[in-house]
């Protein structure tokens, strides 16, 4: 064995973080992350305590509906990086399919694993923990339908980051939703968060779908307010995150960055 290869190789890897920002994120996110979230569910726990009746019902509940979450941005990003792999990328936008024919079959097959991912994690809850996700009430099908249009947002968003940038950002297929989990409010209510902190996680459709969640378990309030919320801005963004696709494409073309990233 010679020390000299074997530093070649640790060099060889290490050059590959200089310039790229999803790698480095993998190293100094992640652990910020769980200290982030674990932090703020012990502040609820700690402050909240005895207001909070039945953890199980708001963690298991809040926990199923992330996953909803998880699953349509899956959906759309998978998708995309099927074809990628299949070194199908450059055949596929070469052909007459618009960007927007694109777009819906991805969302379908969202809608698809979605379904599945529910029905197995519903009656695992059930069988396991004898949790039923149905006491949530009428409330359940506008919080699901908000969720999974919330990933379409951050799927698509994710999917024109790789189609510009290539194979080195591919690591946010998995990690972009997670981003945007601290300020989502999935386990713990929106006011444990610093005020600063509230301000960014009011302008994100999931905070108020958990929001609404948690008073609806703990009969507080009405969600009217949160759902009203969460469609305008699942509205707004949706609209712009699908320009930004469009003009994403038409710039990848335009570079012949599609021959790149599919190659």
């Amino acid at each position: 064995m010679k020390l000299h290869r074997i530093m070649a190789l640790v060099v060889r890897h290490l050059y590959l973080y200089r310039r790229s920002l999803p790698r480095i994120m993998e190293i100094f996110y992640w652990p910020f992350l769980d200290l982030v979230i674990w932090g703020f569910i012990t502040l609820y726990l700690a402050r909240y305590q005895s207001q909070v009746p039945g953890f199980v019902t708001f963690f298991l509940g809040a926990l199923i509906l992330w996953d909803m979450l998880f699953r349509s941005q899956q959906g759309i990003t998978i998708s995309f990086l099927e074809e990628l792999w299949a070194r199908n990328l450059m055949n596929l936008f070469a052909s007459p399919m618009k960007p927007g024919e694109f777009l819906i079959a991805t969302m379908i097959m969202s809608v698809m694993k979605v379904t599945v991912v529910s029905i197995v994690m519903t009656g695992c809850a059930l069988l396991f923990y004898s949790y039923n996700i149905l006491i949530i009430g009428v409330w359940l099908m506008p919080f699901v339908l908000n969720l999974v249009v919330t990933g379409w947002i951050i799927g698509v968003f994710t999917t024109s980051l790789i189609m510009r940038f290539g194979q080195e950002a591919e690591v946010l297929a998995w990690s972009m939703v997670f981003l945007f989990q601290p300020i989502s409010c999935v386990f713990y209510p929106m006011e444990v968060l610093p005020t600063w902190l509230q301000m960014i996680a009011w302008a994100n459709p999931a905070a108020h779908i958990f929001e609404g969640m948690r008073a609806v378990l703990g009969e507080s309030a009405s969600p009217v307010g949160d759902l009203v919320w969460a469609v305008c801005l699942n509205g707004v963004l949706l609209v712009m995150v699908v320009a930004w696709f469009y003009r994403t494409v038409a710039y990848c073309k335009d570079q012949g960055l599609l021959v790149r990233v599919g190659e």
